[in-house]
């Protein structure tokens, strides 16, 4: 050796978001993002965007229903997270907003000064990669994204 010390500590992201939306694939990343959290010593901020629809937005009774399913995926999720970083040791925050999954997940990670997005591949035949929003994400981003499949 010739003297040089070593920084204790980690290279590694300090905050890290991942999307969920109760998907396996969104879980399989969720997973991953906590287990990454644990070993680097990161803040784990997991997002549930409630996609909205223009075409149930203007049938109100629709809409109602739409909101009452989406708030309850939100609670389960909040719990399922809350529950996971108690059972791992980590600190993570649940977030839930509505809107556009690709342009909610980017505003986040923007406001909240993230240093990597995490998000499980589309599952949805034909689309796979290629337009779905894990594909914009690691075109458009400022950030490192880690695609879980």
């Amino acid at each position: 050796m010739d003297g040089t010390l070593f920084e204790l500590g980690t290279d590694g992201p300090s905050r890290i978001l991942v999307g969920i939306d109760g998907t396996e694939a969104s879980m399989r990343a969720a997973a991953y993002a906590a287990g990454l959290a644990r070993r680097q010593g990161s803040h784990l901020i997991a997002l549930y965007v409630a996609a909205t629809s223009p075409m149930a937005a203007q049938m109100a009774a629709t809409a109602a229903a739409m909101i009452q399913t989406h708030d309850e995926i939100g609670r389960q999720l909040r719990q399922t997270v809350q529950e996971g970083a108690a059972l791992l040791g980590i600190d993570a925050e649940f977030v839930q907003r509505r809107g556009n999954p690709y342009r909610e997940l980017v505003a986040v990670a923007n406001e909240l000064r993230v240093d990597a997005v995490v998000v499980g591949a589309s599952g949805q035949s034909g689309r796979r990669f290629v337009g779905s929003l894990a594909g914009r994400l690691v075109r458009d981003a400022t950030w490192p994204v880690t695609v879980v499949p």
